[in-house]
């Protein structure tokens, strides 16, 4: 059962942009941390952005001053606006929702791949 919707992936030439979006129902994304995981072919997981209830964010720092990761409260969603694309952006991004840091909720994932 998806309860996590994403929607934005695509095909991007380096340098573009894209933005992702996630709706969560209201039950879930009221109480939750949000963030955005990724992963590459051959590769681990991992965190790229996270945002508290409150609005505090965090960044890994491949994606520091490109990414930016917001949350619309009215509308149970969160965003991730990615610039200045990288083609090692190129992964599979997961939305999630975390209680006290720990992913407890995800997405089923959208391809980003960006071309050189």
């Amino acid at each position: 059962q998806v309860q996590l919707v994403e929607s934005g992936g695509g095909l991007v030439q380096a340098g573009g942009s894209l933005r992702l979006s996630c709706t969560a129902p209201r039950n879930i994304f009221s109480i939750s941390a949000m963030g955005w995981y990724r992963q590459a072919p051959g590769k681990q997981r991992e965190l790229v952005a996270g945002i508290t209830s409150g609005g505090s964010t965090n960044y890994a720092d491949s994606v520091k001053g490109r990414f930016t990761i917001s949350r619309d409260n009215a509308k149970n969603t969160v965003y991730l606006q990615m610039n200045s694309l990288k083609t090692e952006d190129t992964a599979v991004y997961y939305c999630t929702a975390l209680w006290v840091g720990v992913p407890y909720k995800w997405g089923q994932g959208t391809q980003v791949t960006v071309s050189s």
